[in-house]
């Protein structure tokens, strides 16, 4: 990054490697405090003249999406999702985009305020950016806020191969409604349908998708957000899969301080431990991490906290398979059906699975399997976490006595109710009621309605005085 002015093509910044980068401070352009992109990075970018200049290449890449399982996706700058562009509000930022891809693609900066030609709608706003080449897109970054990046070409294909960024704009100056925090992470929603043993993902998928990830990470790949005690906490997340998010959070509450569309009023903020993330929605939400331990942070609908789902697997629960399996295997090596005691069975089976796939859940914790996958992480608040320090300080030890644990004791035999006849409760005396035949005499005629509905009432007196003779 430096301030002498550049007329050739700021030279493209790669990433490679899935971890969470540390927060790229800045060194130029208006101060401001640095996100943390969970699995992700920062962009770099350079000084031109005043502008703040960026460069993304669309192009095929190979995301890791955990230990042993690779997808190949469409990303920016070698990673899917694309790397996250930070800005300051009033800055004029200019994004030179080159395209890699087999076909041609656009990117539409979603939130932002700016002029419609630089809004990214293939045909709509411009042309579309053909294999090869290299489009401007240049505008002021107006209002401070949690915003994103994707294609408007080709959307379905493109979006569904990963193609997504995320782009944070920090206020200028002090914000009545944006306070200062010590950590602040972002993250991204999305979904792949990739078959146990391929590598690309169905982009004709419309809901039953079977991996349901964060910045195409599944548990349990996806690293720890690692925060010190008495930490101000923002997390802000957007949401590009094709369904709503119930992000739940243990031990803490949280309020959502910001949306895409701007910082929420303080009257209109409440407690909460799970907040909904419809599509195409991004939310902001803050916490203090008084609480010291490992705490879950996940999706809540249940199937999303699962790896590598099959949509029409049988439930086996209460049947004994496992000699079946074991011959079946002989056979066809890849085959598994759900286990007959439940889900927990598949994180602990020791049979093989396909190549290049995860197992449903796992993700091993310091009393066993976790038995979760896909969109499930953990907060670790530690009182001796040093201030601006992301490493993961391993597992929480807890204090001696705070741990559930085995009661190994006797159980009293519970009290029972006196017993008549064998049987547990007293029978019921039950005498028979005395039939009642009820019987109604339909008005005839017309006559009811001509003089204001007498026969219609007889009738009705008829009915509430009890049973008529034949």
């Amino acid at each position: 990054m430096t301030n002498h002015r550049r007329n050739f093509l700021l030279e493209p910044v790669l990433q490679t490697t899935p971890n969470t980068m540390p927060p790229l401070a800045p060194n130029t352009g208006r101060p401001y405090t640095p996100v943390v992109t969970l699995n992700g990075w920062t962009l770099p970018w350079r000084m031109n003249s005043g502008v703040k200049e960026f460069h993304l290449v669309a192009e095929p890449v190979v995301r890791e999406m955990a230990p042993g399982f690779k997808a190949h996706l469409w990303g920016y700058n070698g990673q899917s999702p694309g790397p996250t562009i930070e800005v300051v509000e009033g800055d004029r930022v200019r994004i030179f985009v080159t395209n890699k891809l087999p076909e041609r693609t656009s990117i539409h900066w979603h939130g932002q305020r700016l002029a419609n030609g630089m809004d990214g709608v293939t045909g709509l706003t411009q042309p579309a950016i053909e294999p090869g080449k290299t489009f401007v897109y240049e505008f002021i970054a107006r209002r401070p806020g949690t915003f994103m990046y994707h294609p408007h070409a080709d959307e379905m294909v493109q979006m569904a191969m990963g193609m997504m960024g995320f782009w944070v704009t920090h206020p200028r100056a002090k914000h009545p409604l944006i306070d200062e925090v010590d950590r602040d992470f972002v993250f991204l929603l999305n979904a792949y349908d990739v078959e146990p043993g391929a590598y690309t993902p169905k982009v004709m998928t419309m809901l039953d998708f079977n991996l349901w990830s964060w910045n195409s990470r599944i548990f349990p790949g996806i690293d720890s957000l690692n925060v010190r005690q008495g930490d101000k906490v923002r997390i802000r997340m957007g949401n590009l899969t094709m369904t709503n998010h119930p992000m739940h959070i243990h031990g803490h509450e949280m309020f959502v301080t910001g949306t895409d569309g701007g910082p929420t009023p303080r009257a209109g903020r409440w407690p909460e431990v799970t907040v909904d993330i419809a599509v195409g929605q991004m939310r902001q939400i803050e916490f203090t991490a008084d609480a010291q331990g490992d705490w879950a942070f996940h999706c809540h609908k249940s199937h999303h906290t699962m790896n590598a789902m099959g949509h029409n697997v049988p439930t086996m629960i209460g049947v004994e398979h496992r000699g079946v399996v074991r011959e079946i295997n002989k056979l066809i090596p890849d085959y598994m059906v759900m286990g007959e005691r439940g889900m927990s069975d598949m994180s602990e089976m020791e049979m093989p699975i396909p190549d290049n796939t995860a197992r449903m859940m796992g993700g091993e914790g310091p009393f066993g399997s976790v038995e979760m996958g896909g969109m499930f992480s953990v907060v670790k608040v530690r009182r001796d976490q040093p201030r601006g320090d992301y490493k993961d300080p391993g597992w929480y030890k807890h204090p001696p006595g705070t741990n559930a644990f085995e009661w190994t004791g006797a159980m009293p035999e519970p009290a029972r109710f006196a017993s008549e006849g064998g049987r547990s409760m007293p029978a019921s005396r039950r005498t028979t009621p005395k039939e009642i035949e009820v019987q109604v005499r339909k008005p005839t005629g017309h006559s009811g309605h001509r003089n204001g509905g007498g026969s219609l009432r007889r009738a009705a007196d008829a009915f509430h005085q009890g049973p008529v003779g034949k």
